[in-house]
């Protein structure tokens, strides 16, 4: 489990094949003296597995299905990346809650400036839009973001300087792709309401007790019949 708070940055310095997947060589720009073999590390918002470590590098395998769903496939030696070693459970949250498994991948359609922030717009599949909310929370490459607006094709996030400067928001490009998360809150509240579960030929026991109704009059969201 991460946060989307950034701790530093590394750099591909070498990519092989290994088998089906591939293998990324990985400089960081901090010391890894407390991470170890087997350990989780958010690399671009991805959780990947260290399976090689030294002083200030680390390998880690990208299974086909991480290939599929997020912007390794196309990585490149050189690429500059963020990395957010696992949160431990006395940690402040000081993001959200961050699985590291991305949902999809996003491109960067806009930047705009305001004040002394950066507003990114990017597009993404409907499939994902539907659990964001404004003033919600995002994983952009393993950044943790919130959304100031959002409609079934896009949304948009203020970057401020802080943020641009220590990850590599700042310097990504119009057409550029990235890695998304969305807040898993909403993928589970979905998951628990009777219309979503029945959808999907799931049983349930919470699927009687669940709905819209009650989240309404829970507080989560507003109802109206």
């Amino acid at each position: 489990m991460f946060t989307g708070i950034i701790q530093g940055l590394g750099t591909i310095s070498a990519i092989r094949p290994a088998g089906q997947g591939k293998r990324l060589t990985i400089k960081t720009e901090f010391a890894l003296d407390q991470t170890k073999l087997g350990d989780s590390i958010a690399v671009n918002g991805a959780c990947l597995t260290v399976v090689k470590i030294s002083a200030r590098q680390f390998e880690v395998d990208l299974s086909p299905e991480t290939l599929a769903t997020s912007t390794f496939d196309k990585a490149r030696r050189g690429d500059r990346l963020n990395l957010e070693r696992a949160m431990r459970l006395s940690d402040r949250i000081d993001g959200h809650l961050v699985s590291g498994h991305v949902d999809g991948i996003g491109v960067i359609q806009q930047h705009e400036k305001l004040a002394n922030a950066i507003l990114v717009t990017i597009a993404v599949p409907e499939t994902l839009t539907r659990y964001m909310i404004r003033k919600g929370s995002v994983a952009v490459d393993g950044i943790s973001l919130t959304i100031n607006t959002c409609d079934a094709g896009s949304f948009t996030v203020s970057v401020i300087p802080h943020t641009a400067s220590i990850t590599t928001v700042g310097t990504k490009q119009t057409g550029d792709a990235v890695n998304i998360e969305t807040d898993m809150i909403g993928k589970y509240v979905e998951r628990f309401t009777p219309g979503k579960a029945a959808q999907d030929g799931v049983q349930t026991s919470a699927s009687s007790g669940i709905d819209m109704k009650l989240l309404a009059k829970s507080g989560f969201l507003s109802y109206s019949k």
